[in-house]
């Protein structure tokens, strides 16, 4: 039987509740737990089982992750770590502790090789950069418990962009982490279970994306980028659940 969550005595774990999409969903889940890096190392094994046995955890929003495609390349062991090896860790740890506990892990877009756009739930993932394939073998680890949910999104915060120009032939069905946070919540609250994605109802460039909360945004093509192979296409359709639209105020 799925938690209600309703109930009080629910107990949910946040990682990454420092990041964009983890501080949103602070607001959503108040009385979630949310430690710092220093209080759960998810790289650490038994520091997990340990936080876990004395918690009694029922449900785990996993939303820790080493995202930057640059950083994932150039330091890919700790990429490896945190992202394949701290999921396995979070995994391993509700197994032991509390077979009936759910785990929803935060996947991305980028799985997919990103050259045709809008893939569903049952489209063949072919990651085009290690981010991409550490991302994709946490969803393998997740597929181990009986109670998963594997969310790809595609999400940015709802803040300036942090460049000076953005892709105008870079495509996704954006969404900002607030709405990503509307869309956990949801989910939540049905009893669905496996992959599901979280998009919006729009395909739309990364260029059209900055321009929402940076109207000054300039354009760029990826012939004026250079660093790691970057997926092209992130447009997700979905096949198992509702559409969002993207919030502009």
């Amino acid at each position: 039987k799925d938690v209600s969550m309703n109930e009080s005595n629910i107990k949910i774990l946040i990682t990454g509740s420092l990041g964009a999409l983890g501080s949103e969903l602070k607001k959503k889940f108040p009385n979630a737990l949310t430690p710092s890096h220093n209080e759960l190392d998810i790289t650490n094994k038994e520091k997990v089982i340990d936080f876990f046995k004395k918690n009694k955890i029922n449900i785990v929003i996993h939303a820790a992750a080493i995202t930057s495609v640059r950083k994932c390349e150039e330091e890919k062991e700790l990429t490896w770590k945190t992202n394949v090896e701290g999921t396995k860790n979070l995994v391993d740890a509700i197994i032991q502790t509390n077979s009936n506990g759910k785990l929803i892990y935060l996947s991305t877009a980028c799985v997919f090789e990103g050259n045709v756009g809008m893939y569903s739930e049952s489209s063949i993932p072919y990651p085009e950069n290690f981010y991409a394939l550490t991302k994709l073998l946490g969803e393998q680890e997740v597929k181990k418990m009986l109670n998963y949910l594997i969310v790809r999104t595609n999400f940015t915060a709802k803040k300036k962009w942090p460049y000076p120009k953005a892709f105008s032939d870079r495509f996704g069905t954006y969404l900002f982490a607030e709405d990503v946070a509307n869309g956990i919540k949801d989910v939540l609250n049905s009893d669905i279970k496996g992959i599901i994605h979280i998009v919006g109802d729009k395909r739309i460039s990364m260029f059209e994306l900055a321009k929402i909360t940076t109207p000054e945004i300039k354009s760029m093509t990826i012939n004026d980028y250079s660093g790691p192979r970057v997926t092209m296409d992130m447009s997700l359709d979905s096949e198992r659940w509702k559409k969002y639209k993207i919030s502009k105020d």
